[in-house]
């Protein structure tokens, strides 16, 4: 370091400058916007019928699109160093907002929905013979139909 911290934010970002973290950064992003894409192909398949859960996915993976696309971007380009900072530090703080704020109340509020119709079903099948159809008594013993009635073709 020949300068001051602060003097290297508006320096270009580049393996010239940046020696140390410049490629070690780089292959991270790379790997991690790789992984992110995986992560929600896996995960939509094990979520697909928790729709919830399939929006929260979703979210993360345009986040991690948008945040690691646009710092290879960055990388490639060589960007100042202070938008390479501030697109780490504003795309990190997306993904927290989305998993801790925004979408616990709407996973709660599902959880408490599937609970709801879990207990309402076990109810409704609570009595052994709730699921057994009861006979009609309208037949009498010879079989006949009664004057109304027609035969279904």
């Amino acid at each position: 370091m020949t300068q001051a911290p602060w003097d290297y934010l508006l320096q270009q970002w580049g393996p010239d400058l940046f020696p140390d973290i410049f490629w070690p950064f780089t292959i991270a992003v790379f790997v991690f916007f790789v992984g992110q894409i995986v992560v929600y192909n896996v995960r939509t398949r094990q979520l697909h019928k928790f729709e919830p859960l399939v929006g929260m996915q979703e979210w993360l993976l345009w986040t991690g699109v948008i945040t690691f696309g646009l710092l290879i971007i960055m990388s490639i380009f060589r960007w100042y160093f202070l938008l390479v900072l501030a697109t780490l530090v504003i795309g990190l703080g997306t993904y927290v907002w989305v998993r801790f704020i925004y979408f616990p109340p709407i996973v709660a509020g599902y959880n408490q929905h599937l609970r709801r119709t879990r207990f309402f079903s076990q109810e409704k099948y609570r009595h052994p013979e709730a699921t057994i159809r009861q006979r009609s008594g309208g037949r009498g013993k010879g079989g006949s139909r009664g004057k109304g009635k027609r035969k279904r073709r």
